[in-house]
């Protein structure tokens, strides 16, 4: 569940901070108070667009905090395997902070991209904005809510199918690629020949180039390099005199030896001037042999440099690296062998295609079976919830198409939601009958359905009463105090009935602080939450009547709660 909500420096919000709890959040307020800016700093911090005119006037930042608290074992574990950090009371903080051009995003203090947050959105908590109803109006929306609905027998035929399915379109793509005709077939297989000719006599060794290069190297800067060694060597066992360090460490070996004998302490000294004496010959000799092999003729020079020169010519041509060009030579000696005999190749590509198409339509069709099986569970799961809303004669039936014609990585399938609300009247496309209120409410029962499916714990609703009233409002009411019991709900509402059956009450308004404008958020005692429900059922002026009405419409929906 969401425990808390903390914003600062965001829009009219100076510094507010709302502690949620569980059962049915309610959230009231006049028009313009700022409602929609709390639902709008939640989803912030989940990830949506922000910029900074957000910031409020004189602030550098606006910083939005959201603190889950994750019960749920499934919900914990797909957290995990997201690597989202949960905090060991089973807490998780989310934190964005927006600034003038960017914003940063924390999870446990962990920063993390805008893909993971929405990714952990997903997880926890479910968000219906005002106008999330309308898209019921649009039948791809139909095949979303269903596929989410039956999600758990489905996500793996999507997988294989998934897979299945661009195995068909490369089938296919390479299919299309030998609709040519024999001019451009000869011209294309004549280029092909030239191009694997050119590397296939190149005999690539991979990993050659690179020692081609350190040879190459060395070559080039041999004179810099003997000139070097020969100092090296002058100077440590090979030059004139006694100067070089050869010969001295070997008069201090000698020196030493002599006076061993009378300190028994100076031969641990003499056995490391010894392995000293010993390093410098074997050094010496080893520079040696190096010089040696520095020495190489013009005729090796000169072929290192032509084979060098030919593989990176190659690789400029083929691929930047030896191993793309031997990628290459293999993709167009296949494309070659198509070429030679097309019309064998091409015969065979129809072969692979119809058995390949034989696989996927046998995944469309198992999958089509799932969402016809639970169409017909889902639909009357909705009809009873849309009972519960004061639809009194509903008719509903999802309708599953299929046209093996249209097939996609989701199936062959096509979903539209026919609804009929009143009494006599056929069975018609939703946006051709449902008003916005009847949307709202249909909405409701959809969201109230999958809830009992998924493991989301807290639901967010911006005004799902929008145009209803009376009856309908008390009907609404009483849905969403059931969906309270198993769920957290927080709901932003207008409507007294809908506030009535408030576990928890805040209240949002427009203040001055400071000579400016300041939204302020508070939780409501019980008589003030009597007053803001007479405020609600009556208008600005609060009186008696109405504050009966109120004490009246509360006690209704406590009885409610308790099942009387």
């Amino acid at each position: 569940m969401l425990y808390s909500l903390h914003v600062k420096n965001l829009a009219l919000i100076k510094e507010q901070e709302i502690e949620f709890s569980k059962g049915l959040n309610i959230l009231t307020g006049e028009t313009g108070a700022g409602k929609s800016v709390i639902l709008g700093s939640v989803n912030l911090a989940l990830g949506a667009k922000a910029d900074g005119s957000l910031i409020r006037t004189g602030e550098e930042y606006a910083l939005v905090e959201l603190v889950f608290g994750v019960e749920n074992e499934l919900q914990k574990k797909l957290l995990l395997d997201m690597d989202i950090p949960v905090e060991e009371d089973g807490n998780v903080v989310i934190q964005r902070k927006i600034m003038q051009g960017r914003s940063i995003s924390k999870v446990c203090g962990e920063t993390v991209t805008t893909r993971q947050l929405k990714d952990i959105a997903s997880v926890l908590i479910n968000i219906h904005g005002q106008n999330d109803h309308q898209e019921l109006l649009h039948k791809k929306k139909h095949m979303e809510i269903l596929d989410d609905y039956c999600l758990d027998k489905l996500k793996p035929l999507f997988e294989k199918l998934s897979t299945e399915y661009s195995k068909l379109k490369e089938l296919e793509k390479s299919l299309e690629s030998t609709n040519i005709d024999e001019a451009a077939r000869l011209r294309e297989q004549e280029l092909l020949e030239f191009e694997t000719g050119e590397i296939s006599d190149a005999e690539i060794v991979v990993g050659e180039d690179e020692k081609l290069e350190t040879k190459y190297h060395k070559m080039v800067n041999s004179r810099k390099i003997s000139e070097a060694a020969c100092v090296v060597s002058s100077m440590t066992g090979s030059g004139d005199g006694d100067e070089n360090a050869s010969d001295m460490i070997g008069r201090a070996v000698r020196e030493l030896s002599s006076v061993v004998s009378y300190d028994k302490d100076l031969e641990d000294l003499l056995s490391q001037l010894s392995d000293v004496e010993n390093l410098l010959t074997d050094f010496n000799h080893a520079l040696s042999g190096y010089l040696d092999d520095l020495e190489f003729d013009d005729e090796d020079f000169r072929t290192t440099e032509e084979r060098l020169n030919t593989l990176n010519h190659l690789k400029d041509k083929y691929g930047g690296t030896l191993e793309k060009v031997l990628e290459y030579y293999n993709e167009k000696m296949s494309r070659l062998e198509t070429l030679s005999d097309l019309d064998a190749n091409r015969n065979k590509m129809i072969a692979d295609i119809a058995a390949q198409k034989e696989k996927v339509l046998s995944l469309c069709k198992k999958i089509s079976d799932i969402r016809k099986k639970q169409a017909l569970v889902l639909q009357e799961s909705l009809k009873d919830a849309l009972i519960d809303l004061n639809f009194i004669d509903v008719k509903l039936e999802i309708r599953i198409t299929s046209d093996e014609d249209k097939i996609s990585a989701r199936g062959y399938d096509d979903a539209q939601f026919m609804i009929s609300t009143n009494p006599g009247e056929s069975l018609r496309a939703m946006d051709q009958i449902a008003s916005g209120g009847e949307l709202s409410r249909i909405m409701l029962a959809l969201k109230t359905v999958v809830a009992d499916k998924d493991d989301i714990s807290t639901l967010i609703f911006d005004e799902i009463d929008a145009g209803i009233s009376g009856k309908t409002a008390w009907k609404v009411s009483k849905k969403l105090g059931e969906l309270s019991k198993e769920h957290q709900i927080i709901c932003i509402t207008h409507l007294p009935q809908i506030a009535a059956m408030a576990d928890t009450h805040f209240m949002i308004e427009k203040g001055l602080e400071d000579g400016r404008t300041v939204t302020n958020i508070y939780r409501l005692k019980e008589d003030d939450g009597t007053k803001e429900l007479a405020r609600l059922l009556g208008g600005d002026e609060v009186t008696a009547a109405s504050l009966q009405n109120a004490r009246e419409m509360r006690q209704l929906a406590e009885e409610t709660k308790r099942g009387k």
